[in-house]
């Protein structure tokens, strides 16, 4: 039997986010074979299981948890506000299904300054520094497994040991999506119709699953609905969480320009509604299985590509029939398997075709139920959750961070064959010098930006002594680095000459 850890940073409460959602799942499956805790380092643990511990910790209880652990699940942030995990010699699982790199992008769209290349540069950093250390690696689709597979060659872990010891890689990266229970939904309490005022038993209730957040698009979707009311009155848009389960995290502006929005056309109330909070994650099947059609539409993005999107999921567990944007794995997986209908993306006039042409015809709608009851079994969690449950069974660390760090290399100056010429005017060496990545330095500069679940410290910003790298980067290219470094070299050897005279002397 393993000890394993499974860290976040998500608050666990009844109310989750997607970072919550599947740390849970992961701690309940592994739970039934291994010694599992679950452990946040927010200070809102408010649930609990029987199958394993479930706690809050701080950095005197982490210290304790990761001694205990013989695997390690982490995801998110935690290694950035606790590096010590990230030196832990224990074997470590990185849960890397949210590219952190390119939701930082569509989440910081239009800061101003420096602001937002700070951010990147944190979320790319750390996202390196977990490729670099991990002993395995969880994304969420074949996608983010090519993308994440590009970034393993780029950091050197796609090497001759880890190729030797499996070609595919698999037993470096996995795909693990997100999953959905594997017990069916049941109805136990009433949620929308006739209790939400203004939707009906009779009317055709359009339902948004988890938060508005800055990378999704509803402005399409909400003037799309202002449209199919002329055709489709009885048409009600539903978001179920306008209000992070976090209450540290302030509201997104695109759920400020949602309701804006909703409001300025009339809709507010009538046709669109709003939860205010957040439905507890045990009851959001009640306000599902009340409604018509599932819906998610975003913006044609990096982000979008390579995103999972979590809680649209839960559409196939209730067997809801689906209108989506084109462009993620949802909605290939929509497209492909007859789950309901895609469209261009900010394409309202698309958007409301395709939502009259679902709720205007019964047959097609039966047919993407009984399309998602045969897809569900696929995405259950105990299937989808296999490769680390594999891995947990003989967990191992990476052979390639096993073996010897090779010797530093040093540079070898050149015999001089001739008078020495200026610095300025000698060649480049034909090989490339590699500059240095940009690190932060010490005047910070950023508040956090919080993700989905998912936070980021504050970042700095400053002049370095990498940054005169830069410079002269920006100034003249590679040349211009090389060439400064070969005067640099050529002074500090002319200074180790002239101190091995007077040593002489």
């Amino acid at each position: 039997m393993t000890r394993v850890l499974v860290l976040t940073a998500d608050v666990l409460r009844p109310q989750m986010a997607g970072p919550a959602m599947r740390a849970w799942h992961i701690a309940d499956h592994l739970a039934a074979e291994h010694e599992v805790r679950l452990v946040t380092t927010s200070p809102y643990c408010e649930i609990s299981s029987d199958r394993f511990v479930v706690a809050a910790a701080g950095a005197e209880e982490l210290a304790e948890a990761e001694a205990w652990s013989d695997v390690m699940v982490l995801q998110g942030y935690v290694t950035h506000h606790h590096p010590v995990l990230a030196t832990s010699q224990k074997i470590i699982v990185f849960d890397v299904y949210d590219p952190l790199h390119l939701e930082t992008l569509a989440l910081t769209k239009g800061a101003k300054g420096p602001v937002r290349d700070d951010h990147v540069r944190l979320s790319v950093d750390n996202l390196n520094r977990q490729l670099r250390r991990a002993d395995f690696l969880m994304c969420a689709s074949e996608r983010q497994r090519d993308l994440y597979i590009g970034q393993l060659c780029a950091l050197g872990r796609a090497n001759a040991l880890t190729y030797d010891h499996d070609p595919t890689l698999r037993s470096l990266i996995d795909v693990v999506p997100f999953g959905l229970p594997d017990d069916p939904p049941k109805h136990d309490a009433p949620a929308l119709r006739g209790v939400v005022p203004g939707i009906g038993p009779d009317d055709d209730v359009l339902i948004w699953a988890g938060g508005v957040y800055d990378w999704f698009d509803p402005l399409t979707l909400v003037r799309a609905v202002g449209q199919l009311r002329e055709k489709r009155p009885s048409v009600r848009l539903f978001f179920m969480g306008m209000r992070h389960p976090n209450p540290d995290v302030p509201p997104m502006q695109m759920a400020i320009s949602t309701r804006a929005l909703a409001e300025e056309l009339g809709l507010t109330g009538k046709h669109v509604f709003f939860n205010d909070g957040w439905v507890e994650y045990a009851q959001r099947q009640n306000f599902l299985m009340e409604a018509t059609l599932g819906v998610t539409t975003h913006f044609d993005s990096a982000e979008t590509r390579f995103a999972f999107r979590t809680r649209a999921l839960d559409y196939l567990w209730v067997g809801l029939p689906v209108v989506t944007t084109e462009g993620d794995w949802f909605a290939e997986l929509v497209d492909r398997e007859g789950l309901g209908l895609s469209v261009p993306p900010e394409d309202p006039d698309a958007l409301a075709d395709a939502l009259y042409r679902l709720l205007s015809d019964p047959a097609m709608m039966e047919t993407c139920r009984e399309r998602a009851a045969a897809v569900r079994p696929s995405l259950r969690w105990s299937v989808v959750l296999e490769p680390l449950a594999a891995f947990c069974r003989q967990p191992q660390r990476a052979p390639d961070l096993l073996a010897p760090p090779p010797p530093p290399e040093l540079p070898t100056p050149l015999e001089p064959t001739g008078p020495a010429e200026p610095a300025e005017k000698r060649e480049p060496p034909s090989l490339p010098v590699p500059l240095p990545a940009p690190v932060p330095s010490s005047a910070p500069t950023a508040e956090p930006v919080a993700s989905e679940g998912h936070f980021a410290p504050a970042v700095n910003s400053g002049l370095s002594l990498i940054e005169l790298a830069r410079h002269h980067y920006r100034q003249g290219g590679l040349v211009q680095v090389v060439r400064r470094a070969a005067s640099k070299a050529e002074r500090l050897a002319r200074q180790v000459a002239v101190g091995k005279e007077e040593r002489a002397g």
